[in-house]
């Protein structure tokens, strides 16, 4: 078995690296003048196992390009099996046709990955679980709820916790998570008038006087993670803290984070955290790094990976 990294997230394949006692595979992964990509494997892989750790986060076209780019350079070094291991999934909210002449982009990058050699994938909570379907190669899909529940379990105890849901959509990870901690569910039910934009509408469930978490999957504007956190407030919460597992955390949601009621925001690094993120007093980071690296070994060894979340 050999790990290979991309330069999405380096200091998470080292991570994971260092938990299965195995070096980084050497490679070089730059660019010509003119931006082009070019990738070469520094180290004989004929007939290994090779995962390739990348996560498709910002700036996500270099990132899917640098990885399409490595699955063909092992492809054509004779590797026996190509694991693309995805932290983040990028485009995974493109994932239906939300109105009239619009891609389905989630599927078109599915289709890249698999066409560029690889012959399996590896993520973590995608966007909808539907996008395992868009590849016809094996494609696991890992959950961070044991390392957020873990988290929790230490930092809140007693009986006034309520996990909420910011919108329709989230409400089975929010109940699993809810049924683990024997702690009670809200929802909030949200209309969204265009694309960034949110507007809560109510709250189903009471949180009057109780500790609310927010959990999500991807916190990127925060503009809906803000909004449900002022809603709580104003029916009553006595404090708000969200658990999201993706911060793509673009522009100033660092800053709209800290000026809102969330007391805390803790999400994992499967993307790299950015200087805002590094100096937040609000945000914080969680590692999945030892989850992905038990499921590699997991794949690697023909065991079962499912059998991590039972």
């Amino acid at each position: 078995m050999k790990i290979l990294t991309c330069n999405s997230n380096r200091p998470l394949a080292e991570a994971i690296s260092a938990y299965l006692n195995l070096p980084l595979t050497k490679a070089s992964v730059r660019r010509f003048s003119d931006m082009e990509i070019f990738v070469e494997i520094q180290e004989n892989v004929r007939g290994e196992d090779v995962f390739v750790i990348q996560s498709t986060s910002y700036p996500a076209n270099d990132n899917l390009m640098e990885l399409l780019v490595t699955l063909d350079a092992l492809k054509r070094a004779s590797t026996r099996r190509a694991t693309t291991v995805i932290p983040y999934y990028g485009y995974a909210r493109q994932d239906r046709k939300s109105a009239g002449r619009t891609p389905i982009s989630a599927k078109l990058v599915a289709n890249m990955i698999t066409a560029a050699g690889a012959d399996r994938v590896l993520t973590v909570d995608l966007h909808a679980g539907q996008i395992q379907g868009f590849f016809d190669i094996p494609t696991d899909n890992l959950f961070s709820a044991p390392v957020f529940l873990k988290d929790i379990a230490e930092r809140y105890n007693g009986g006034d916790l309520v996990i909420v849901s910011p919108d329709v959509g989230g409400v089975v990870r929010a109940r699993h998570i809810a049924r683990r901690l024997n702690a009670d569910l809200a929802i909030i039910d949200k209309r969204r008038e265009r694309a960034g934009l949110s507007e809560v509408m109510n709250i189903i469930g009471d949180v009057e006087g109780r500790r609310c978490i927010l959990v999500d999957d991807i916190v990127d504007s925060a503009g809906t993670l803000c909004n449900a956190a002022v809603a709580l407030m104003e029916a009553g919460a006595k404090s708000v803290s969200a658990y999201v597992t993706h911060g793509v955390l673009s522009g100033g949601a660092v800053a709209r984070v800290s000026a809102s009621p969330i007391e805390s925001l803790v999400t994992t690094d499967s993307i790299m955290a950015t200087e805002a993120v590094r100096v937040s007093q609000t945000v914080r980071q969680l590692t999945i790094a030892p989850l992905i690296a038990e499921a590699i070994s997991r794949i690697s060894l023909e065991r079962s990976v499912s059998s991590l979340f039972d």
